[in-house]
């Protein structure tokens, strides 16, 4: 991979913007980012205008381009997903079994150690079940869930050794303090979510390990003024990170502007899309687990409703989150980038992304004044217009 110089946009590092400065990429990974008075050979990137970022990275991705992951876990279903994303900013994300049979789960963790061999934006795998709590299963089957046992600790600890990044979502009553530490130091991210649990329940995981909360305020206990609930711990530690899900749907924007102003450790909470299959594909429903899912246009974005009217996941791609952050959510644009980029990067410890100091993949993005996604590039190659 020869050097490449991008010049033209405004420059998103991670933590600031750089104006009339060029970024240099060599070897697919970002070499500096230089005043233009003074730069080395290479071939030449014309940007116009706009802002050049680190991609995007979801920590959760159910599906896109018209595949779900939970209808064929397979290396190709996750090529195909991560292509789907691409086209909207994602550089990295993480596909998404949700509850399943044992075989399925095994089936996704083989591909998964393939795909992301492949560095063709599959980072690692998330497994979001079968260990949730019934009581809160939203749009999963509920009979399908279950406690961890010790066989499943030694299974996720070979998945993670094989894979590389494992997150796991767990209700904080379907595992024990002790399994949440033994996965924690093994390096597994274990994030507490679909849970009816107690604050004291969930704060005991967050201090055994557990890193995460799924999908803040959906499917959890909520917060009362005196039974916090699995929310008010979230929001009240300092060391746990909480995905959101903004597409208008999922949960008010007032709540969002809440949680943001009161989460207690800077930079803890960021962006997921949980999206279906429907996301890059003209089609309007879909089947989840022999159920149907149909699309329900208006609003931000279309929702994705069962027949019941329960959410099933969303319909919302990640460059569309950035801009309800900044419209929705009074998110500066830096810190909406940040939310995409470098804090799911820090969620998941992937060091060399979510940002574009030297040394870092060059997975990029570009983006108008307007926040459209003009192009993408992984480790430097590859434009996708």
């Amino acid at each position: 991979m020869g050097r490449k110089i991008f010049l033209g946009a405004r420059i998103f590092d991670g933590e600031r913007f750089h104006d009339d400065k060029a970024l240099i990429v060599a070897g697919g990974r970002v070499e500096a980012i230089m005043a233009r008075n003074d730069l080395p050979d290479g071939e030449v990137v014309t940007l116009a205008g706009g802002v050049l970022s680190a991609g995007f990275i979801d920590a959760q991705v159910n599906g896109g381009a018209g595949r779900m992951l939970n209808d064929e876990p397979s290396v190709a279903s996750m090529d195909i997903i991560a292509g789907g994303h691409r086209p909207y900013g994602t550089t990295s994300l993480l596909p998404t079994l949700i509850t399943d049979t044992s075989e399925a789960s095994i089936a996704a963790i083989e591909a998964a150690r393939e795909a992301v061999k492949m560095n063709r934006g599959v980072a690692g795998l998330h497994l979001e079940g079968p260990h949730l709590a019934p009581v809160r299963k939203g749009a999963h089957l509920a009979e399908l869930m279950r406690p961890v046992e010790d066989c499943d600790v030694k299974a996720f600890i070979r998945a993670r050794e094989a894979i590389g990044t494992l997150l796991v979502t767990m209700a904080a009553e379907q595992v024990t303090v002790a399994q949440v530490r033994k996965l924690t130091e093994a390096g597994i991210t274990v994030s507490i979510g679909h849970s009816d649990c107690s604050s004291e329940a969930a704060e005991e995981r967050f201090d055994a390990g557990a890193r995460g909360v799924t999908h803040l305020f959906n499917a959890m206990s909520q917060l009362g003024h005196r039974a916090p609930g699995l929310v008010g711990a979230a929001i009240d530690h300092p060391s746990t990170w909480c995905g959101i899900i903004a597409d208008g749907h999922h949960v008010d924007p007032k709540a969002l502007r809440t949680a943001l102003r009161a989460k207690r450790g800077e930079g803890k909470l960021f962006f997921v899309t949980d999206a279906m299959s429907l996301v890059g594909s003209e089609k309007d429903s879909f089947t989840l687990n022999g159920r149907t899912v149909r699309r329900e246009r208006g609003g931000f974005c279309s929702k994705l409703v069962l027949s019941d009217g329960t959410l099933a996941g969303s319909d919302v791609d990640m460059i569309s989150t950035i801009r309800y952050g900044v419209t929705y959510l009074d998110l500066t644009l830096a810190e909406a980038l940040r939310m995409a980029t470098l804090y799911p990067a820090r969620f998941l410890r992937l060091a060399d992304r979510g940002h574009l100091s030297p040394g870092a993949r060059a997975d990029l993005v570009h983006l108008t004044d307007a926040l459209a996604v003009t192009a993408t590039w992984l480790s430097g190659q590859g434009e996708v217009g």
